[in-house]
Formats: C-alpha cells, structure tokens, sequence
C-alpha cells in the first residue's frame, strides 16, 4: 500500500510539470508571436540608406527598420503636418552615426560657417577656389564653401553651423558653376565639388529636408556625378585618376539611391517626376555587364520595385533595348540604338561600354569573316559609328593589323591569330553623329 502511494505521488507530480512545462511553452509561442508582429509593424518603417544598392533599399527597409526613427514631413515643405511619412536615413546618417543627431533647421547665411572660415584661414586649408586674390590664408564669404565632416559629434552640433535649404541650393549653383572651369585640370575641379556636395548632402540629412525640392538638388549632385564619371574615364588610366574614379562611382551609386528612394517617399499615388525615368534608366546602363553589380542588386528584382508608368517610359524602353543588345552581342542594334536615342547622362554611363562592344565586333569578324576578302574599314566604321582612323587604331590596339587594296581603302584582313584586348585599357573614341556629347 506505501508503495501504491508513493507511486501515485509520482505521478501527481508527474502530472503537474508536465502542465507547467505546456503552459510555460503557450507563454514563449505567444511571446513569439508578439515579437513577430512587432518585427511586422516595424517593417513599414522607411529606412533610407545610400550606402545600401538602388534596389536593396526595399530589402533594408524590412530588415532594419527598427533601428530607424519616425518622421512626419510634408510633401514640398520640411515641417510636420497632417501628411505623415516615416523618416529617411541617409547615407551621411550612417557615415557620421546621424541617427543621435537633434531636430535641426539651420540659421547658417553663407555657404560657409564663419567659425569654419576663420580655423580655416588659420590652418592655411583653403582649397584653390576659396582663396581671396590666390592668398592661401585668406578667403571670403562668397569663396569658402562648407567641407564634408565625416566625425560630428551630435552634441557638438549647432545650428549656426547648418545650412537651411535656401542656403543649400544657392551653394549646389555656385559648385556647378565651376564644373565647367577649365583654370585648373578637371581632377582638381571634381576633387572640390566632389566634397562640397558631400557637404551638402550631410546638411540635408540633418535637418531630414525630404521635400520636391531636395529632389531636385539630389538630381542635380547626380548628374555631376554622372558627367564626372565620363570626364575622369578621358582623363587617362594613371593610379590615381583610377582611384578618383572609382570613389566617384562610388558616390554616384549612394546619391542615385538616396534619389530613388526620395521619389518614392514623395509619390503620390501613380504620380511621376518629371525627370525620373532618366534617372531610373541609369541603374539599368550601370548593370549591362553581368560581372558588374555596382548597386548589389540584380535587375531582375529591381524591376519588380519600379512603378509601372516608368518601366513604359521612353526612357527606361531605351535602357532596356541597350541591356538586351548588349548581352546578345548585337553591336550593330546597340550603336544605332544609342545614335538615335540616348541622352548626354544616358551616353556618358554608356561610353565605358562602348569601346568593349567595339572590341567584340572586331572579334567576331576576325573569326567569322572569309579570309580571302579583307573587310573594309569604312564600312566597318559606319556600323560602330565612329572614324575610320580612330577604327585604324583600335585594331592595332587589340592586336590586328590592317592592309590597303589598290585604290587605298583600308582593310581588316581576317582569320588573324593576333586578337587580344589592350593591356593597358581602352582609348576613348568619339562617336559619329553625337558631337554635341564630346566636350
């Protein structure tokens, strides 16, 4: 019977964790389900992110929303109102740790701070542009330019150290002024815009100024970098223009999503920029080569996140004929598509591309072509739309030689064992019937 007893007990006991253990186990599936709820209402957070690919902007806004503050800004106007939007972290919010920084409106007047100036006078680090009559330790309000500051400390900033925004566009004209600036070479120039806008851009994120009018700006800073991208690649191929080049890409890249997702944060309901579909297109001209991805994310998933209005666009039919021709190797539809359609920002991402399908074309023919009957030059040079002496050169470059018949037309003989693409990179080429883009 004492046996019965305690077995009983056991089992009693038993009985008891075993519901304990369920309920315990009710509690934790329940905590769960909160914490996945939560993690579902925080994707709706809008995360803006330069340094993230154009693309993978949507894939960050899931998963670090919870890591970005709300905002409520009006369209066209940096004050709260009724229209609410959740705020947009840009690429300086990341850089500069911007995420601790107070609700800003800068009361800066002058492209500069005067407490900036003055260190900056002190120091002797006044870029070529800032000088006053060329005097390294003296400038002016209508010189200096604020720099980009990549370690602010959000208890050290001050409002009279931030532009407001009609501060900001008055200081992005002046810098675009001097694109043009042929004083000094271009990589001098660049290397001052380059930073200045920067510095612009930082403002921006401070005072979380996400209105038309930024869109505006951010097109603008775009397009400089877009220009400088084809001006630096005609600058040579020297360590350090290599170098230039490569962080300008890399600003383009982080200004051109800022600018996405700046359209997407403003768009009411189908509506479209007026100029968004160009810059919409450039993400596809900067993916034609498979092996380059400069925004992470693969065309095929940034597609599904454009609206519908621009993948129809004129604009975006263009990138998308380019990207095909391309990949199938039709040099001839690529050339004669450009010729007729592209625009200067559309030609100056293009032109990198350019002097690889050139290459290709000469290849093919090289192989394929009857070896008794040399191809002529200037036809060959319609096709590519280019000179037939730069053509002359290209060939040389890449290893084959060209002969003339009796009436002194140049030829490409064929079935050369020779073919090989330059070493030291290719030369830009102008191309025919698109002069007004060579300057």
């Amino acid at each position: 019977m004492e046996s019965e007893r305690r077995s009983g007990e056991v089992r009693e006991q038993t009985m008891e964790r075993s519901h304990q253990n369920r309920r315990g186990r009710g509690n934790h599936s329940s905590f769960s389900s909160s914490s996945q709820s939560t993690r579902t209402r925080n994707t709706k957070v809008s995360n803006f992110n330069e340094s993230s690919s154009a693309t993978n902007y949507a894939t960050n806004n899931r998963s670090n929303a919870h890591d970005v503050p709300q905002w409520k800004p009006s369209r066209g106007n940096t004050s709260s109102s009724n229209t609410q939007k959740e705020k947009i972290k840009t690429d300086e919010d990341k850089e500069e740790d911007s995420s601790d920084f107070p609700r800003l409106i800068g009361t800066c007047p002058s492209m500069c701070p005067e407490s900036e100036r003055s260190q900056r006078e002190q120091l002797q680090d006044l870029a070529v542009f800032e000088r006053l009559h060329g005097n390294p330790r003296k400038t002016s309000p209508a010189l200096a330019v604020k720099k980009f500051c990549r370690t602010i400390s959000a208890k050290h900033m001050q409002a009279s150290d931030v532009r407001p925004l009609p501060v900001l566009e008055d200081t992005l004209a002046y810098l675009l002024t001097l694109l043009d600036s042929t004083d000094h070479p271009f990589e001098v120039v660049h290397d001052f815009i380059f930073d200045r806008t920067r510095s612009i851009r930082q403002d921006l994120s401070m005072q979380n100024i996400v209105d038309d009018k930024s869109i505006y700006m951010y097109e603008k800073m775009v397009k400089f970098h877009v220009i400088s991208h084809l001006k630096l690649q005609r600058c040579g191929s020297s360590p350090n223009i290599s170098s230039v080049h490569y962080l300008n890409m890399e600003q383009l890249t982080k200004a051109l999503t800022s600018l996405y997702n700046l359209y997407d944060a403003n768009r009411d309901s189908s509506t479209v920029y007026r100029n968004e579909a160009e810059f919409r297109s450039l993400y596809v001209l900067l993916h034609l080569d498979s092996n380059s991805q400069p925004m992470g994310e693969s065309l095929s998933l940034w597609f599904r996140c454009v609206p519908h209005p621009i993948i129809r666009s004129k604009e975006m039919c263009f990138a998308r004929s380019v990207l095909r021709f391309y990949q199938m190797g039709n040099y001839v539809r690529f050339f004669s598509t450009i010729s007729a359609e592209a625009s200067y920002l559309q030609y100056c991402i293009l032109e990198l591309y350019m002097s690889k399908v050139r290459a290709l074309s000469l290849s093919y023919i090289n192989n394929a072509g009857y070896k008794l009957h040399p191809y002529p030059l200037v036809h060959l040079s319609k096709l590519l739309k280019m000179k037939e002496s730069d053509l002359e050169v290209l060939c040389n470059a890449c290893g084959l030689e060209t002969c003339a018949d009796e009436m002194e037309n140049k030829l490409l003989p064929t079935k050369q064992t020779t073919f090989c693409c330059p070493k030291e990179g290719f030369q830009s080429y102008n191309f025919m019937g698109l002069e007004q883009f060579e300057r």
